[in-house]
């Protein structure tokens, strides 16, 4: 088993900044990849950004260019970088950590963009 614990969500005006951070504990193999996805009101939910251990990065259209992922290996934590947040970006942000092993799940964290 692996757990997640989340933080860093909230609320922000647009244009502003937030970043979120996911720490894994557990079952954790040096072998792994960490992300964030995403479920807007009445959306499916959608990857973000993902990082594996080697360095190699993922992110969505939507984000690329205003979102930055990066991890420390020796924390097993994962860290998400907005900026320039939109309204759309509103949604509950999940952590996702996957190995050879399988998938697990954060409890999800809000991040509401609004004036």
């Amino acid at each position: 088993q692996v757990q997640l614990v989340e933080s860093g969500g909230g609320l922000v005006q647009p244009g502003g900044s937030l970043r979120l951070s996911c720490a894994a504990s557990g079952n954790i193999f040096r072998i792994d990849t960490m992300g964030w996805y995403r479920r807007a009101p009445g959306n499916q939910r959608e990857l973000v950004a993902a990082m594996s251990s080697g360095g190699s990065t993922n992110y969505a259209d939507s984000v690329r260019g205003r979102f930055t992922i990066s991890r420390d290996n020796v924390k097993k934590t994962v860290y998400l970088q907005m900026d320039s947040l939109k309204p759309e970006d509103t949604a509950v942000y999940y952590c996702r950590y996957t190995n050879s092993q399988g998938g697990y799940w954060g409890q999800g964290t809000q991040v509401t963009v609004s004036s």
